[in-house]
């Protein structure tokens, strides 16, 4: 099917509010696919520390790297159906991953037991709920009560020493305490996040692409077209943030992972369904190279799926020893790719293109600062906004991944009237360029920091707790700095990458993207704080830790932010872009709208 003329409609298409109809399938599908990921994302670092009684540091790095391969088997997923399999299979395989993953999250066991031994004798240490509202219990044979510390945790405090035949106080160096765990369930967790990861590698990135496949290259309607489609990943954010949040929390950890999991498994069902309404735009490139033998009686097609089985495999091994992968493994990865890029680009390339290539690539780092502070929503900060914020509203203790809307709500509100900003400051030659708005939005990541560090001051030097619109405030200047940087970021290094490296430069995009959320679970690591039955032994010390880290990285990103800010005119030259407006006079070229589609995937 084709256009009738540049930016017009054909006119057997059949739409739904003038887009695509295919539109509408692709809404539901991404709604219901960010339902169930950020639903299970507010709960996870949770679970982990409480139910699982990881450390707080093992917790975090685990978050991190979880999040990191999300993002890095997007290329994996990408590029098989790219070649071979479609973006319609494979988004299919992807729901079916993500299905079965979010559900296995749902299988809890009995949870891991911290056991005290005192004078010989065996306690089980363990909480009276879920949040940072329950309390700690210690349990004998002849009874339990509840628990306190002193502050310092130098001396742990019964309530009711004669119900569990302890002294009123029992010194923390006169006890020892081990962690048992029930091992099937912590494989099942482990196996379940490999099956989220590879899930979304091969549904996020294609998703997008079949979106952009519904316009032709210079349909007007593109635009807006994923306006509409980044308004479903936003609707589900808020969604499951608030639903998922709540019955996690309140009810149990199951009701919570498995509503995510019930979500995932509606979008399967509309994207099944409603498969006829993408006119076969995310069709594999050929029927037939599919059926050739990859190897034996493997076929192509059967190759793709086991490819996601091998990503189930490693994922779940890299998860299981995140905390014994160094560092500067992750880090030299990161340099060996910055200089092959710099390589690729200083001898293959010349010109315009090549300096044009050079303002990807700064883009592409660029964008580490922000999301190594921004992704600690999901790991430190909501661990924060659990234990150390007085999160009652209203007479209602509201539970932390409950919070996790804000984000989504605030882009909902705030994304219109800065599109408007943007266009009337540009029709005053006012409008600040790309490079600029990446190191407000950097800026903004480390201010918004500061402001919480300024909360924790507010509360005083002891356990007191802090102001929850705190909590209001640090979202809303994250996401204005997000606004800054997550809708032009793939835009511009798809528009600034030559046509023919467009999929590279993607593919370096996703990996630093990835290794930006295992530096954020890097820096979550270090706010880590004793705990027993996962909950803080001494507030006061760990109010102290996290306002020391927050401090150190708002200083260490706004500093960044500052460089960006006065390297700006020579990425803005390096750029070209009174030369691509003369491109666009003369005739679009195609390299402009390649990755428009991805513009604002999240």
């Amino acid at each position: 099917m084709s256009e009738t003329s540049a930016g017009q409609v054909p006119e057997s298409e059949k739409t739904i509010f003038g887009h695509p109809r295919g539109l509408v399938i692709l809404f539901f599908t991404e709604m219901w696919e960010r339902f169930s990921y950020y639903g299970m994302r507010g709960l996870l670092i949770l679970y982990l520390t409480q139910h699982f009684l990881f450390s707080d540091a093992k917790s975090s790095i685990m978050y991190g790297a979880y999040t990191a391969l999300v993002y890095i088997m997007t290329i994996v997923g990408g590029t098989l159906a790219d070649r071979y399999l479609g973006q319609r299979k494979a988004v299919t395989f992807g729901a079916i991953l993500l299905v079965l993953g979010h559900f296995g999250m749902a299988f809890e066991g009995s949870g891991s037991k911290e056991i005290m031994t005192y004078q010989g004798a065996e306690y089980q240490i363990t909480l009276d709920g879920r949040g940072g509202d329950a309390n700690q219990i210690i349990v004998s044979d002849t009874g339990q009560s509840q628990i306190s510390f002193n502050e310092g945790a130098t001396m742990m405090v019964i309530e009711d020493p004669a119900a569990v035949g302890l002294p009123a106080e029992v010194p923390t160096a006169d006890y020892e305490t081990r962690i048992e765990q029930q091992d099937l369930y912590v494989y099942i967790l482990y196996f379940s996040l490999a099956l989220i990861i590879a899930g979304v590698g091969y549904l996020k990135a294609n998703i997008s692409t079949i979106v952009g496949a519904l316009y032709g290259i210079e349909d007007k309607r593109r635009d807006s077209g994923f306006t509409l489609f980044y308004m479903g990943i936003n609707l589900g954010s808020f969604l499951s943030s608030i639903t998922c949040g709540i019955l996690g929390i309140v009810y149990g950890w199951a009701y919570g992972f498995g509503l995510a999991g019930i979500g995932m498994a509606l979008g399967l069902v509309v994207f099944l369904w409603g498969q006829k309404w993408l006119d076969g735009k995310a069709d594999p490139p050929s029927e037939t190279k599919l059926k050739e033998k990859a190897f034996g009686p493997i076929n192509i097609e059967i190759a793709c799926y086991l490819a996601g089985l091998g990503i189930v495999a490693f994922s779940m091994l890299i998860v299981m020893n995140a905390e014994v992968i160094p560092d500067w493994f992750v880090g030299g990865l990161g340099i060996v790719i910055f200089i092959g890029l710099m390589t690729y680009t200083a001898t293959k390339l010349r010109g315009i293109e090549r300096d044009r290539m050079f303002a990807a690539i700064y883009f592409i780092l660029a964008q580490i600062p922000f999301w190594a502070l921004f992704e600690q929503a999901g790991s430190s900060l909501n661990l924060f906004t659990d234990r150390l914020v007085a999160r009652t509203i209203f007479g209602w203790p509201v539970p932390a991944p409950v919070f996790q809307f804000l984000n989504a709500g605030y882009i909902v509100i705030f994304a219109p009237i800065l599109a408007w900003l943007w266009v009337t400051l540009a029709k005053k030659r006012m409008e600040p360029s790309t490079p600029v708005k990446f190191a407000f939005g950097v800026f903004l990541a480390g201010l918004g920091f500061l402001s919480l560090v300024a909360g924790i001051g507010a509360s005083g030097a002891g356990a007191g707790l802090t102001a929850v619109y705190f909590i209001f405030l640090i979202y809303w200047i994250h996401t204005m700095g997000e606004l800054m940087v997550s809708p032009v970021g793939l835009s511009s290094v798809t528009k600034l990458a030559p046509a023919r490296v467009v999929g590279m430069s993607m593919g370096a995009w996703f990996l630093y993207s990835g290794l930006s959320n295992y530096l954020a679970g890097v820096i979550a690591r270090t706010t880590g704080a004793e705990t027993i039955g996962g909950q803080l032994t001494d507030v006061a010390a760990a109010k102290a830790g996290y306002a020391s880290v927050y401090s150190n990285v708002a200083y260490v990103a706004m500093g960044i932010a500052v460089v960006m800010l006065l390297i700006s005119p020579i990425i803005k030259k390096l750029m070209h872009m009174d030369h691509h407006a003369e491109v666009d006079k003369e005739g679009a070229d195609p390299s402009d709208y390649q990755g428009k589609a991805d513009k604002l995937v999240d």
